[in-house]
């Protein structure tokens, strides 16, 4: 298993550098990180008292990998998952915030555990997930990664403006989608034919 410093060094690397996507919800990013995290967390680089996108441009790769480690990992206790599973939660909970322990929690309860739907990760959801490891720790990875690359698509299915991030430009998988299976099993990557299908509705 890679160590979290690892994981979350990946994780850096699938962000790239600087963007300011107007289609983006999160606006200014460098690495991963929005300007609304730096503003949260008062990382004020240019030290000129206000934070803003000139901050996002300013942030390094380490100074990224750090924020990741100790607020999307260590934080939210990512780290009492069971470990096959947290290198895709954490790298969800990067990408989407508190919506990747939800999206972890109702697939809890789909699989007959009682666990609130709160984004929180608390000894509740802890004990269920580790009691669904304990079953076939793989399994539950594998369909965290089907229910992650679905709530992509749900995104996209809503808002037209996101569908760029879930399709590529001359059809294929997009970011998005290649992301959520890159912590799946490839017997459960969609073919190109059944993705395809999935995004004919969007034109």
């Amino acid at each position: 298993m890679p160590t979290v410093q690892q994981i979350a060094e990946d994780i850096v690397a699938r962000e790239g550098g600087f963007v300011n996507d107007p289609d983006d919800p999160g606006g200014a990013t460098n690495h991963g990180v929005t300007l609304a995290t730096m503003q949260r967390l008062g990382l004020d680089l240019t030290r000129d008292g206000r934070i803003g996108v000139a901050d996002v441009q300013a942030l390094s790769r380490a100074q990224a990998v750090d924020i990741f480690v100790k607020h999307y990992f260590a934080a939210p206790q990512i780290c009492d998952l069971p470990a096959e599973l947290q290198p895709s939660v954490f790298d969800m909970y990067v990408n989407a915030g508190a919506n990747a322990v939800k999206i972890l929690q109702r697939l809890l309860r789909d699989m007959g555990y009682d666990v609130a739907v709160d984004g929180v990760i608390g000894p509740q959801t802890e004990a269920a997930a580790r009691a669904a490891g304990a079953v076939d720790t793989m399994a539950l990875r594998d369909a965290y990664g089907v229910a992650r690359r679905n709530y992509y698509f749900r995104l996209a299915d809503r808002r037209v403006a996101s569908r760029k991030y879930a399709r590529s430009k001359a059809g294929g998988k997009g970011g998005w989608i290649r992301r959520a299976e890159a912590f799946l099993s490839p017997c459960y990557h969609l073919s190109d034919l059944g993705f395809r299908a999935r995004v004919a509705a969007w034109g």
